[in-house]
């Protein structure tokens, strides 16, 4: 393995240490007091190709069934409601798997939860490149856990995101933080 830089107070950073970090924080954003949709705008640049999003605490007044308790993702800056398509193989704890997919939806739709607080563990590749943009997500919720995978097709650029409980609730708190994957 190799050895990971070391920094120390008051000594000059290395270009050459500085260029083997591989995950850069972007930005980050706190959700404010019951929002129904939160967007972190200009957070993808021609900086990095992909890119990892993290949420972490908060609350949601969504309630109810497994369903209601989901975070979706849509890309913005320009408007993009159409031709999501994913697949979300899950399985109820202690029980059997299906697979929810979807075609030609309108988000991301389980990039994310609610359990005893909001979270999101996404990543995407090229967001802000005139491609495909790709999801991987990690959906674990009350009562199932499971990936999600999804693909955005649509060919255009896009440089920020927008999150909302699937269920229509809305969040009060919690870090919305937006990290660049080092280009090799």
């Amino acid at each position: 393995m190799p050895t990971p830089p070391d920094f120390t107070a008051g000594t000059a950073l290395a270009a050459a240490s500085l260029n083997k970090i591989g995950l850069w924080e972007v930005t980050s954003a706190t959700i404010g007091s019951a929002v129904s949709s939160v967007t972190v705008s200009n957070c993808f640049s021609a900086a990095y190709d992909n890119y990892k999003i993290l949420i972490c605490g908060g609350t949601s007044s969504a309630a109810g069934g497994d369903d209601d308790l989901i975070l979706q993702l849509t890309v913005s800056g320009t408007a993009s409601t159409a031709n999501y398509s994913m697949t979300n193989p899950y399985w109820l704890w202690g029980n059997t798997s299906t697979f929810v997919r979807t075609g030609g939806g309108t988000s991301f739709t389980y990039a994310g939860g609610i359990a005893d607080s909001l979270y999101m563990n996404a990543d995407l590749i090229f967001p802000f490149a005139a491609k495909y943009t790709t999801c991987s997500a990690y959906n674990i919720r009350n009562a199932v856990g499971g990936p999600t995978f999804g693909i955005h097709k649509v060919n255009t650029s896009y440089d920020g995101i927008k999150i909302a409980p699937s269920s229509g609730g809305t969040m009060t708190g919690g870090t919305i933080t937006v990290y660049g994957y080092g280009k090799v």
